[in-house]
């Protein structure tokens, strides 16, 4: 038991010394985008599945709260939270659709899309950056591995150099909770 738990820190530990070494200029440009994004009076867009869900969930609500200091809430949305809506458009249209649908009916010029996944080619995923870049949103790509469909089609892919789910997470929230503490910073 002691030898897994040593493993997992050490793999958490490698995934983000590589994100020290890789993404730092990347994450530098999404707190910009964002920053300048929430300047302007528009929103975040956060959305992903399963795991990627509750991060989106996560972030968003360090936005609106809080996140290390008193500031006023800040636009930001996690497409992942509502029931009714994701039951009814993945009835009526299918589950690959859910986020699509809801970009296209909240999203604006200016707001940020932030689309996470693991692999990159969550369809649903995919599909609702696509539709944001299609309606001028600045779209951020959360990934790993080797970035997948996402790499290409969101204007700042952000690719954890990890093969493994739980480490790619794990990064995933640092890197949303480093754009959370310099947007803290301008507001």
């Amino acid at each position: 038991m002691r030898d897994l738990i040593v493993k997992s820190i050490e793999e958490n530990i490698a995934a983000k010394k590589a994100v020290l070494a890789q993404l730092v200029p990347s994450i530098e440009k999404a707190a910009n985008l964002v920053v300048k994004a929430l300047q302007n009076g528009n929103k975040i867009l956060f959305f992903g599945n399963g795991g990627s869900a509750s991060d989106s969930q996560h972030l968003a609500a360090e936005f609106v709260g809080r996140y290390e200091k008193e500031r006023r809430g800040l636009a930001s949305v996690a497409l992942t939270t509502d029931t009714s809506i994701l039951t009814a458009v993945g009835n009526d249209y299918g589950f690959e659709k859910i986020f699509e649908r809801q970009v296209e009916s909240l999203g604006r010029p200016g707001d940020v899309a932030v689309g996470l996944s693991t692999t990159g080619n969550s369809k649903n995923v995919v599909r609702g950056l696509a539709r944001a870049k299609a309606l001028g949103l600045v779209t951020i790509a959360l990934t790993g591995r080797t970035g997948g469909e996402l790499k290409n089609l969101a204007d700042l892919s952000l690719i954890v150099p990890s093969q493994k789910t739980s480490r790619i997470q794990e990064c995933h929230i640092l890197i949303g909770h480093i754009i959370c503490e310099l947007a803290d910073t301008h507001f």
